[in-house]
């Protein structure tokens, strides 16, 4: 039987003390995911499949009402993202609407009235979404052979975590485009879908969709494990296609690093072995900031939008 395209893994082992052959192999599988395009799901994950249900079916209540009544959600001016309600500009090429939530203590939060139970339910869903960060950045750590828990000790900070439920209105006659192709800036994604789909990964030069699976977890890897690791594991691109019957719900948590933090290929996929990094050093904020302004302010010329390759170190 032919391997799909996206691999899908059992996390039990990993979240049990397990020693069969089934984390060896779910091991192999993740690395050669990570090394070829960056993407695979998880299942037996530990998030509860009421808590991801329920969070879907409230976030779809809150991009139903008035623009008036989501508008009361509108971000305050000091986050450093726009953390509460936004919508892509007119002018970006993107087409979705959004609610981000930094960690549920943070004073950067600006959570909607209504529906009544949405903050609870997504702090709750935050909560999960963060240890399985976690465990996932750990399983990254042993595929690329680092020492235990060096990744932990270098993103100990879960202060610049954040999660976004968006909302995809449908395609229109003449484009269909929900995000455009990207990779993600930060250290791992996971992203809940409902059951419209539209996510595709690129492999191989082909754009392969991503199929949505009920309680089933999408992850992604992306730019800061890209260049620690000096592109053994690769950042994943990946675009949202709109669909033309019905909007399409999502959320997508980022584990994220402090914005303070440097960035650049570690020695052990370097010098150690021989090999010329890949990329120059940056600030980790900086390099958001960066990938913000693509936003804010999209360039006329797709080639002049700021992602990885503003770092790559010409061979």
């Amino acid at each position: 039987m032919v391997e799909p395209i996206i691999p899908t893994i059992d996390l039990f082992p990993f979240l049990k003390e397990n020693k069969d052959g089934n984390k060896k192999k779910a091991m192999e599988t993740i690395t050669k995911a990570c090394s070829e395009y960056g993407f695979f799901q998880i299942v037996n994950h530990g998030v509860s499949l009421d808590l991801m249900k329920q969070a879907m079916e409230l976030s779809k209540t809150f991009f139903n009402y008035s623009d008036e009544e989501k508008n009361k959600s509108s971000p305050s001016s000091n986050a450093p993202l726009p953390a509460g309600y936004s919508r892509q500009p007119s002018h970006s090429p993107d087409k979705n609407e959004y609610l981000l939530v930094f960690p549920p203590r943070s004073n950067f939060n600006v959570y909607p009235q209504n529906p009544p139970k949405l903050r609870e339910v997504v702090e709750e869903l935050f909560a999960q979404m963060s240890k399985i960060g976690v465990v996932i950045e750990n399983i990254i750590n042993e595929c690329l052979g680092l020492p235990p828990n060096f990744l932990k000790e270098f993103n100990n900070d879960r202060s610049w975590d954040f999660m976004v439920a968006l909302r995809y209105l449908p395609a229109s006659n003449n484009e269909n485009v929900g995000i455009t192709e990207h990779e993600d800036g930060n250290c791992v994604t996971f992203v809940l879908q409902d059951e419209v789909g539209g996510l595709e990964v690129l492999s191989n030069e082909e754009w392969v969709p991503v199929v949505p699976a009920e309680g089933t977890i999408v992850v992604n890897v992306g730019d800061v494990i890209q260049v620690l690791s000096n592109k053994k594991f690769k950042s994943a691109s990946h675009r949202v296609v709109r669909k033309g019957e019905k909007s399409r719900y999502s959320f997508a948590f980022f584990h994220n690093l402090n914005g303070e933090k440097w960035v650049e290929p570690l020695p052990q996929f370097t010098k150690e072995i021989g090999e010329s990094p890949k990329y120059r050093g940056f600030l980790y904020k900086e390099y958001q900031e960066l990938r913000m302004r693509n936003k804010t302010h999209p360039p006329s010329r797709p080639e002049d939008i700021i992602n990885l390759t503003h770092y790559a170190i010409d061979d």
